[in-house]
């Protein structure tokens, strides 16, 4: 009876989990380009994008920024980019010297003040250079396919939205990559559901700081980046703002804006990770110990239970598995992956509990979180 009562318990937080409102694990909440990747916009169909200004903050980013800025560009008639080279020390000054500087302005970085992390000070100079109603904030590794920003524009026009934001897709080409990134993704969005986030509630918000497009008057309402600089994860903190403000904000998944930055290795997902994870838990030792506790019985007790003793329980973990399995299936799918990862995601679960950890060892050491060749204690 024991065993019957501990795997119920399990599967009924599976089966809770599943049929939530508000359906953190499915993929309802996307947007795509107007246009088939790979297929140029037509010059007659191309949108007028004089109101935004693209800011890409760029810091040694030189064997993908070529891709980046000529695919804004390309998205649309007078757009302005405002590259910030953030204290490059490779070809990017000279990656970004070969655009027209009528359609690309190149700004030189500053040196990092103090309290301010590299690329949130990269944005706060390339602001000064904004004078559009849309401010549309783009890391360097990213390329935009034709027609993404007109479709950002329409759903925050449509939707009355003063932010949107979209998860980019990340390279799943490595083993590594394809093992941990589809969960990247899961996991985040377990943790910040987008459907809630989306909903007019203020204190639950998220951003993905990839791609975001903001009203410029919005952004400096709150105070600029400057508000931000002291958020580890300033994009979930900068809508945080934003709705806490009185406004409406969206984030949403992607297929239509492409991060080339690789992951060939374990280390720079785990480095990726670790970077931040300690902080979402405010450097709290109860809540990492919970949320270790937490994930390991969520995630393996339905594997522990197939070996229970009596066939009760071990029908009732396999229940758990198969729900389990279930709500990670949409993502999987979404991103072209096949269903088998599926059941590897305790195994997962694990890797993601080791970076947590690694985080809290390197808050602890004093190491802190390390990014682009600078440390933020």
């Amino acid at each position: 009876m024991f065993w019957i009562i501990f795997s119920s318990a399990f599967a009924a937080i599976w089966l809770l989990v599943y049929f939530l409102p508000w359906r953190p694990w499915g993929t309802g909440e996307c947007l795509e380009a107007d246009w088939p990747a790979g297929k140029p916009t037509p010059t007659e169909d191309r949108s007028d994008l004089d109101t935004v200004t693209v800011i890409i903050p760029a810091r040694n980013e030189a064997a993908v920024l070529k891709q980046t800025i000529a695919a804004v560009i390309d998205q649309g008639d007078n757009v302005r980019v405002v590259l910030v080279n953030d204290r490059s020390t490779d070809d990017t000054p000279r990656i970004a010297g070969q655009f027209d500087s009528g359609k690309l302005l190149a700004v030189s970085g500053q040196p990092l003040p103090k309290g301010w992390t590299g690329k949130l000070w990269a944005l706060e100079q390339g602001l000064k250079h904004v004078h559009t109603d849309l401010t549309l904030c783009l890391d360097a590794d990213i390329v935009l396919q034709p027609g993404i920003i007109a479709a950002l524009i329409r759903k925050m026009n449509t939707d009355n939205l003063q932010l949107v934001s979209l998860m980019a897709r990340l390279r799943m080409i490595s083993v590594w990559e394809r093992f941990l990134i589809p969960a990247f993704v899961y996991f985040f969005k377990m943790l910040y559901p987008f459907r809630l986030s989306n909903s007019r509630l203020r204190n639950v918000a998220a951003a993905a700081g990839g791609c975001i497009l903001i009203q410029t008057r919005v952004l400096r309402e709150i105070g600029g980046f400057s508000a931000l600089r002291h958020s580890l994860i300033d994009d979930c903190t900068l809508a945080r703002m934003v709705k806490r403000q009185g406004h409406r904000t969206w984030i949403g998944l992607t297929r239509s804006a492409l991060s080339l930055r690789s992951y060939d290795s374990l280390a720079p997902i785990w480095n990726m990770v670790a970077r931040t994870a300690f902080y979402q838990l405010r450097y709290s030792f109860g809540l990492l110990l919970l949320t270790t506790l937490t994930m390991v019985g969520v995630f393996w007790t339905p594997v522990a239970g197939i070996f229970f003793p009596g066939s009760m329980a071990k029908l009732i973990s396999a229940v758990a598995l198969g729900v389990m399995s279930a709500t990670y299936l949409p993502v999987l799918k979404y991103y072209g992956r096949s269903p088998a990862w599926a059941l590897t995601l305790p195994v997962i679960a694990l890797f993601y509990i080791c970076m947590t950890w690694t985080s809290a060892i390197r808050y602890w050491t004093g190491s802190g979180a390390h990014w682009k060749g600078r440390a933020y204690r």
